[in-house]
């Protein structure tokens, strides 16, 4: 079977160094906030390219500590996508807003900056784009109307570890950026793990003290606070793997042309080119059928994400909010197999199994 994902061959292919980096952590007595948090911290803000980044427990706490800090004295209204995972649209409840979900565009599966537009009613409200499946959202447009409406910008870049516009990485446009590192993503720990990426000095403190009870000195509370720390072992493995980040990228986006030039006759929906393929997604009007299909053949597919945030029950509006792109989007989108451990002979057996597989829909 080739999986849509597989962390356990990331793990194989940098494991001497990722054993090493376990071993140096388990021998070093520090297991919470020390060294390799520091350094990796340090590291990552360097790559994003902003001065700071704090490490959490998980991309939803990373999303919830950055609107929070953002706008620390909150309540109101944050714009945000429906096709995202749950993830986004729960972190901005539980950090105290009313989420206002809008469509998407056809094109690139990011924000609809007109609907945006027209949600932006009142000064002070948060944006959170969601750059989906690596492909990045129409940041210049977004920060535009930010500008215009004295609006909050905070990235969900969950997907999008690395990905650029216009020579400057996701995550260095907004006011701040949310990333998760789950084990499937580009970046991915083994285990949970998120980071807050800022340029913004008040932003990072106020983060900082949130993760852990809002301790500025130790045991007292200056402000109330959490517990949402990376962990020093996966802020080691991190550090291993992020080296890797920029080849690792490279060979997604050499299967995604491999994948390209093998559907272009299929009569399917290719993704939009550019960004760093998280995700390969297709759209196909019968894509059950083709999922069916190609787990006969052996080939990994998911639906990623089958329904829309706006017609969950939790977030369900009544009457029904109606997001058209979303919804047709969200009915014939599959994903196929992307990582970069993906062998030629797996790559060629994606490429012909979807070929057959087209033919008797």
């Amino acid at each position: 079977m080739i999986l849509t994902a597989n962390p356990k061959a990331s793990y194989l292919s940098h494991k001497e160094e990722i054993d090493e980096a376990i071993r140096r952590v388990n021998e070093s007595g520090w297991y919470i906030l020390g060294p390799e948090v520091e350094a990796f911290e340090a590291e990552f803000a360097n790559y994003i390219g902003v001065k700071h980044c704090i490490g959490v427990n998980n991309g939803t706490d990373a999303i919830r500590l950055a609107v929070q800090a953002g706008k620390p004295f909150g309540g109101g209204e944050g714009v945000t996508v429906s096709m995202s995972a749950t993830a986004t649209v729960s972190a901005i409840v539980e950090a105290g807003w009313q989420p206002i979900m809008v469509d998407i565009n056809d094109d690139d599966y990011t924000m609809n900056v007109e609907q945006l537009d027209a949600a932006l009613t009142m000064p002070g409200m948060f944006i959170v784009p969601v750059h989906l499946y690596g492909q990045a959202a129409r940041m210049k447009e977004i920060l535009r109307l930010a500008k215009e409406r004295e609006a909050i910008v905070i990235e969900d870049c969950a997907q999008a570890h690395g990905a650029m516009i216009d020579g400057k990485r996701v995550g260095s446009f907004g006011d701040g950026a949310a990333f998760s590192f789950y084990p499937t993503k580009n970046l991915g720990a083994l285990g949970d793990g998120g980071a807050v990426v800022t340029d913004d000095d008040e932003i990072a403190h106020r983060t900082r003290l949130a993760r852990m009870y809002g301790w500025e000195q130790r045991y007292v509370s200056n402000v109330h606070g959490g517990n949402t720390r990376l962990d020093e072992l996966q802020a080691a493995i991190l550090r291993v793997k992020l080296r890797y980040l920029d080849q690792d990228n490279a060979k997604r986006i050499k299967i995604a042309k491999i994948y390209d030039e093998a559907f272009a006759d299929l009569g399917i929906k290719l993704p939009p080119k550019g960004g760093v393929y998280h995700q390969y997604t297709i759209r196909c009007p019968k894509r059950d059928e083709l999922k069916q299909k190609l787990s006969e053949k052996e080939i990994g597919a998911a639906i990623l994400y089958p329904v829309p945030i706006h017609l969950q029950p939790a977030y369900t509006d009544n009457p029904p909010l109606h997001l058209p792109i979303t919804e047709k989007f969200a009915s014939e989108l599959l994903c196929l197999p992307m990582y970069p451990e993906l062998s030629e002979g797996e790559v060629n057996a994606v490429c012909e199994a979807v070929r057959e597989s087209t033919k008797h829909l």
